[in-house]
């Protein structure tokens, strides 16, 4: 069975609310079987995300900024301790200053450009490298994207372009750690209303025009991006590395 996810060892970074994605994910994994480690970025985040947690029998909660070396290395050493082996890392994670989501992309500023690729796409990096020594039975590492990586989505601005980067940067990290049998993958959901996408002006136009030209004629539900997860994170997906996997109804298909 693809779902049967028993006795592997799964961190999820990005946990937010019970509307974010790496929950979704997280629910799938455990339902799967999945030993579960969960991280939060900060104290602000602790409370929600340590609820969240205790619902799911036998997972574990950690804080990590993952903008922070630091708090990276000192995570893995923490997770080495308590696990030994780890099996996958769903990366659910990005940021943009709110300003920079909000009028003409050419006022981008030199700042918020680079947070949004540090958090966004250098974060992946920092995180395989860190997982890598602990995933000796090989794996699978999961990121988010989104169509703006690839097509102009007004005001998603300098998170379209950190998108696009962190495409290219799944193809480039599946090609290093195809030799330790590690699979890096990325999910392409439609627009969920999620607290990230929640600070990108116009969304309920995106949410709209999603529903009336995807093929499904209807939004992606954040529960369908979660079992994507979990195929992606199984022996079923085995065979698949460097892809981008689009969850958004067939709305990346079409023209016009």
């Amino acid at each position: 069975m693809f779902d049967d996810l028993r006795g592997k060892t799964a961190v999820v970074f990005g946990v937010a609310n019970k509307r974010s994605i790496a929950w979704a994910i997280a629910q799938g994994l455990h339902a799967a079987g999945a030993n579960l480690a969960l991280t939060y970025q900060n104290e602000r985040l602790e409370q929600e995300a340590r609820d969240l947690i205790a619902s799911l029998p036998g997972a574990e909660g950690f804080m990590c900024d993952v903008s922070n070396d630091g708090a990276i290395a000192e995570l893995f050493e923490k997770l080495k301790q308590r696990y030994g082996k780890l099996h996958v890392i769903v990366h659910s994670v990005a940021f943009a200053p709110p300003e920079e989501l909000k009028g003409d992309f050419v006022n981008t500023s030199r700042e918020g450009f680079r947070v949004a690729h540090d958090v966004s796409v250098y974060s992946l990096i920092a995180v395989c490298r860190a997982a890598a020594p602990l995933m000796e039975d090989g794996g699978s590492v999961i990121t988010m994207t989104y169509y703006g990586a690839e097509k102009v989505v007004p005001n998603y601005n300098v998170m379209g372009v950190a998108k696009a980067a962190l495409e290219c940067t799944v193809r480039y990290l599946a090609y290093d750690l195809g030799k330790k049998r590690i699979r890096v993958n990325a999910i392409s959901a439609g627009p969920i209303k999620t607290l990230a996408a929640r600070g990108i002006s116009g969304l309920g136009d995106m949410l709209k025009s999603h529903a009336e030209r995807a093929p499904l004629q209807r939004n992606v539900e954040v529960a369908e991006v979660g079992s994507t997860g979990v195929f992606l994170a199984s022996d079923a997906s085995s065979g698949i590395t460097g892809e981008i996997v689009y969850v958004d109804c067939g709305y990346n298909i079409m023209g016009f």
